[in-house]
Protein backbone atom coordinates (compact mmCIF):
# COMPACT_ATOMS: atom_id res chain seq x y z
CA UNK A 1 0.00 0.00 0.00
CA UNK A 2 1.11 3.51 -0.68
CA UNK A 3 0.18 6.84 -2.14
CA UNK A 4 1.82 8.45 -5.15
CA UNK A 5 1.76 12.24 -4.96
CA UNK A 6 2.17 13.14 -8.63
CA UNK A 7 1.83 16.88 -8.11
CA UNK A 8 0.71 18.64 -11.30
CA UNK A 9 3.19 16.77 -13.54
CA UNK A 10 0.67 14.38 -15.16
CA UNK A 11 -1.85 17.10 -16.00
CA UNK A 12 0.84 19.43 -17.36
CA UNK A 13 2.12 16.65 -19.62
CA UNK A 14 -1.41 15.89 -20.82
CA UNK A 15 -1.98 19.59 -21.54
CA UNK A 16 1.34 19.81 -23.38
CA UNK A 17 0.64 16.91 -25.74
CA UNK A 18 -3.14 17.27 -26.15
CA UNK A 19 -3.24 21.05 -26.44
CA UNK A 20 -6.24 20.99 -24.10
CA UNK A 21 -6.34 23.14 -20.95
CA UNK A 22 -6.94 21.27 -17.70
CA UNK A 23 -6.64 24.36 -15.55
CA UNK A 24 -9.19 24.93 -12.81
CA UNK A 25 -10.74 28.39 -12.53
CA UNK A 26 -11.00 29.55 -8.92
CA UNK A 27 -13.72 31.90 -7.65
CA UNK A 28 -11.27 34.82 -7.61
CA UNK A 29 -10.55 34.32 -11.34
CA UNK A 30 -7.09 32.82 -10.93
CA UNK A 31 -6.23 29.51 -12.58
CA UNK A 32 -4.50 26.51 -11.04
CA UNK A 33 -3.51 23.07 -12.23
CA UNK A 34 -4.75 20.55 -9.65
CA UNK A 35 -2.36 18.09 -8.06
CA UNK A 36 -2.92 14.40 -8.67
CA UNK A 37 -2.74 11.98 -5.76
CA UNK A 38 -2.97 8.28 -6.57
CA UNK A 39 -3.91 6.21 -3.53
CA UNK A 40 -3.17 2.53 -3.83
CA UNK A 41 -5.87 -0.08 -3.97
CA UNK A 42 -7.17 -1.26 -0.64
CA UNK A 43 -8.18 0.30 2.61
CA UNK A 44 -6.29 3.54 1.92
CA UNK A 45 -8.49 4.34 -1.06
CA UNK A 46 -11.67 3.62 0.87
CA UNK A 47 -10.65 5.84 3.79
CA UNK A 48 -9.46 8.59 1.46
CA UNK A 49 -12.85 8.57 -0.32
CA UNK A 50 -14.65 8.63 3.02
CA UNK A 51 -12.64 11.63 4.22
CA UNK A 52 -13.08 13.54 0.95
CA UNK A 53 -16.83 12.93 1.08
CA UNK A 54 -17.09 14.09 4.70
CA UNK A 55 -14.84 17.18 4.42
CA UNK A 56 -16.60 20.53 4.13
CA UNK A 57 -15.81 24.21 4.50
CA UNK A 58 -18.76 26.41 5.37
CA UNK A 59 -18.89 30.17 5.06
CA UNK A 60 -20.27 31.70 8.26
CA UNK A 61 -22.34 34.92 8.35
CA UNK A 62 -19.35 36.83 9.84
CA UNK A 63 -17.24 35.86 6.76
CA UNK A 64 -15.23 33.30 8.74
CA UNK A 65 -14.81 29.79 7.42
CA UNK A 66 -15.77 26.71 9.41
CA UNK A 67 -13.90 23.51 8.56
CA UNK A 68 -15.81 20.39 9.43
CA UNK A 69 -15.69 16.68 8.92
CA UNK A 70 -19.28 15.49 8.49
CA UNK A 71 -18.59 11.91 9.44
CA UNK A 72 -21.54 9.69 10.21
CA UNK A 73 -22.05 9.79 13.97
CA UNK A 74 -21.55 6.02 14.23
CA UNK A 75 -18.00 6.18 12.81
CA UNK A 76 -16.81 9.53 14.17
CA UNK A 77 -13.72 9.14 16.38
CA UNK A 78 -15.67 10.84 19.18
CA UNK A 79 -19.44 11.02 19.27
CA UNK A 80 -19.53 13.61 22.01
CA UNK A 81 -17.26 16.27 23.52
CA UNK A 82 -17.69 17.69 27.01
CA UNK A 83 -16.73 21.39 27.09
CA UNK A 84 -16.89 23.46 30.28
CA UNK A 85 -17.49 27.10 29.36
CA UNK A 86 -15.08 28.27 32.07
CA UNK A 87 -12.39 26.41 34.01
CA UNK A 88 -14.37 26.90 37.23
CA UNK A 89 -17.03 24.58 35.78
CA UNK A 90 -14.46 21.81 35.25
CA UNK A 91 -15.48 19.80 38.33
CA UNK A 92 -19.10 19.46 37.23
CA UNK A 93 -18.03 18.87 33.62
CA UNK A 94 -15.70 16.05 34.67
CA UNK A 95 -18.50 14.46 36.72
CA UNK A 96 -20.82 14.50 33.69
CA UNK A 97 -17.98 13.14 31.53
CA UNK A 98 -17.28 10.27 33.96
CA UNK A 99 -20.99 9.45 34.41
CA UNK A 100 -21.48 9.21 30.64
CA UNK A 101 -18.37 7.03 30.27
CA UNK A 102 -19.75 4.62 32.88
CA UNK A 103 -23.41 4.58 31.81
CA UNK A 104 -23.22 4.77 28.00
CA UNK A 105 -21.26 3.26 25.14
CA UNK A 106 -20.51 6.67 23.66
CA UNK A 107 -17.00 7.64 22.58
CA UNK A 108 -16.43 10.84 24.53
CA UNK A 109 -13.65 13.40 24.81
CA UNK A 110 -13.12 16.23 27.27
CA UNK A 111 -11.64 19.62 26.34
CA UNK A 112 -11.16 22.71 28.50
CA UNK A 113 -8.30 24.47 26.71
CA UNK A 114 -8.91 27.66 24.73
CA UNK A 115 -12.05 29.66 24.08
CA UNK A 116 -15.35 27.85 23.64
CA UNK A 117 -15.45 28.92 19.98
CA UNK A 118 -12.04 27.40 19.29
CA UNK A 119 -13.04 24.19 21.07
CA UNK A 120 -16.21 23.95 18.96
CA UNK A 121 -14.10 24.45 15.80
CA UNK A 122 -11.63 21.75 16.88
CA UNK A 123 -14.46 19.28 17.42
CA UNK A 124 -16.07 20.25 14.08
CA UNK A 125 -12.77 19.63 12.29
CA UNK A 126 -12.33 16.11 13.72
CA UNK A 127 -15.95 15.11 13.09
CA UNK A 128 -17.44 15.11 16.61
CA UNK A 129 -21.22 15.31 15.98
CA UNK A 130 -22.26 16.68 19.40
CA UNK A 131 -20.76 18.94 22.06
CA UNK A 132 -22.11 19.35 25.58
CA UNK A 133 -21.34 22.75 27.08
CA UNK A 134 -21.36 23.10 30.84
CA UNK A 135 -22.20 26.76 31.47
CA UNK A 136 -23.41 29.15 34.16
CA UNK A 137 -26.91 27.59 34.23
CA UNK A 138 -25.59 24.07 34.75
CA UNK A 139 -25.14 24.42 38.49
CA UNK A 140 -28.18 26.65 39.07
CA UNK A 141 -30.73 24.94 36.82
CA UNK A 142 -29.05 21.52 36.37
CA UNK A 143 -29.07 21.95 32.58
CA UNK A 144 -26.48 21.66 29.81
CA UNK A 145 -26.37 22.93 26.24
CA UNK A 146 -26.01 20.32 23.50
CA UNK A 147 -24.72 21.61 20.15
CA UNK A 148 -25.16 19.72 16.88
CA UNK A 149 -22.10 19.86 14.57
CA UNK A 150 -24.03 19.92 11.28
CA UNK A 151 -26.77 22.41 12.14
CA UNK A 152 -25.01 24.31 14.97
CA UNK A 153 -28.44 24.14 16.67
CA UNK A 154 -28.28 24.20 20.45
CA UNK A 155 -30.67 22.40 22.78
CA UNK A 156 -30.82 23.07 26.50
CA UNK A 157 -31.69 19.94 28.43
CA UNK A 158 -31.66 18.70 32.02
CA UNK A 159 -28.51 16.85 33.09
CA UNK A 160 -30.56 13.77 33.99
CA UNK A 161 -31.96 13.69 30.41
CA UNK A 162 -28.57 13.52 28.63
CA UNK A 163 -28.54 9.72 28.22
CA UNK A 164 -32.13 9.73 26.93
CA UNK A 165 -31.28 12.54 24.48
CA UNK A 166 -28.51 10.50 22.88
CA UNK A 167 -30.58 7.31 22.78
CA UNK A 168 -33.19 9.28 20.82
CA UNK A 169 -30.42 10.70 18.60
CA UNK A 170 -29.57 7.06 17.80
CA UNK A 171 -25.89 7.11 18.67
Amino acid sequence: MGIANRGDYDLKQHMKFSGESLEYLKEDGSKIIPYVIEPSIGLDRLLFALLIDAFAIEQLPNNEERVLLKLNKKIAPYQLAILPLMKKQSEQAKKIFEDLLVHTNLRITYDESGSIGKRYRRQDAIGTPYCITIDFDTELKQTVTIRNRDTMKQDIIAIDEIEKYFKLANI
